[in-house]
């Protein structure tokens, strides 16, 4: 152990500070289609891969790909099964503190039949499982900030159904545990699900003013505000995108709301100018498969909030993150170092702001 570490959890703590990663645990299989078939119809299943998914698991994970060198926790529900032990010993092997993953007995663990055809969309065959029941009665955020983190991550929002659930008083199980995070002093950052709910924004609407931040893809931001941020040949309405960023801070977002898109990301800060970042363009060959890029932006957007960079390094690395993942076959084992990503973006490491 080098001078300046100690033991904590199993793994080794190297720099102070910290991110809790809480919410979705998805076994994800991952099926590579020749093409996508009609109903009725035959398609081959070209290659298959079997990873972990799910908001919480593939930023946690990319956090440590990304060489995060504060605690990396993370917290929800699992199921008693193969695929709950194969969650909890992918993260374990990775050095994080598995002791918030709850296994919950007679209940499976959620999971996911991805089905990929390259260069095309993805769709996603899931099951909530051990997710569906997470309630923020098994989380206490004030045992992570005693323990040194800084950041309490909490995704995806509107695919935690006991969280999401709105009650009598018109609070939210979400509403209260990010209430009680940032209570302990802890910043609160979120992620939305592609969800076509129709409840979707008002379920939303609950748990934003607990919110710090909320990192978010263009589709998202428009059904949680009712805006639509594209037009009918799917061009970006980059009006419309600034409209829905701050109706998300007119609802009570505290420090940030950040809206990512192939084309660019969009960056809101009360009382400030949003800043704009362009995307990098990707040949759609090279991508392997689109699955967990939000993931990959949110994580390096976690990173470098936990460190005090500047938005436009914040930003350039995120979207250099997403063309890694892109060129993965799971959602997450295309991500290099943090290193690897400043070098491309032409930066050392910055100065904290």
């Amino acid at each position: 152990m080098r001078a300046g570490e100690e033991v904590q959890n199993g793994y080794e703590r190297q720099k102070p500070g910290g991110i809790v990663c809480v919410g979705n645990f998805i076994v994800d299989r991952i099926h590579t289609l020749s093409y996508w078939p009609e109903q009725g119809s035959l398609a081959h299943i070209l290659h298959q891969d079997m990873g972990v998914g799910g908001g919480a698991a593939n930023v946690v994970t990319d956090l440590a790909s990304l060489g995060f060198q504060g605690h990396l926790s993370v917290a929800g529900a699992l199921g008693d099964d193969p695929d709950g032990a194969y969650v909890r010993e992918r993260h374990a092997a990775l050095g994080i503190d598995v002791s918030g993953l709850r296994t919950l007995e007679g209940h499976a663990t959620a999971h996911t039949h991805v089905m990929n055809v390259p260069g095309q969309s993805r769709t996603f065959f899931y099951h909530g499982g051990s997710n569906d029941l997470l309630t923020d009665d098994t989380i206490d955020p004030r045992a992570y900030a005693a323990s040194g983190h800084r950041i309490f991550y909490l995704g995806y929002l509107m695919l935690l159904p006991a969280l999401d659930r709105k009650d009598e008083s018109g609070s939210s199980g979400a509403a209260r545990l990010l209430k009680s995070a940032r209570d302990a002093g802890l910043v609160t950052c979120v992620d939305f699900v592609s969800s076509e709910d129709p409840a979707f924004a008002d379920c939303v609407a609950v748990a934003l003013p607990h919110c710090d931040y909320v990192i978010v893809n263009e589709t998202e931001a428009g059904r949680a505000t009712g805006i639509a941020v594209r037009d009918a040949n799917g061009t970006l309405l980059l009006s419309a995108v600034e409209a829905a960023g701050q109706k998300l801070l007119d609802g009570g977002v505290v420090r940030g709301v950040v809206i990512h898109a192939p084309e660019l990301c969009i960056w809101f800060t009360p009382g400030r100018t949003p800043e704009r970042t362009p995307a990098y363009l990707v040949d759609p060959s090279a991508i392997v498969s689109p699955v967990g890029a939000g993931d990959a932006f949110c994580a390096a957007v976690l990173f470098g909030l936990h460190e005090g960079w500047p938005i436009e390094t914040i930003s350039a690395v995120a979207h250099r993150a997403a063309v890694h993942c892109l060129g993965g076959a799971t959602a997450t084992d295309g991500i290099p170092d943090m290193s690897v990503l400043l070098a491309e973006i032409g930066d050392g490491v910055p100065a904290a702001g």
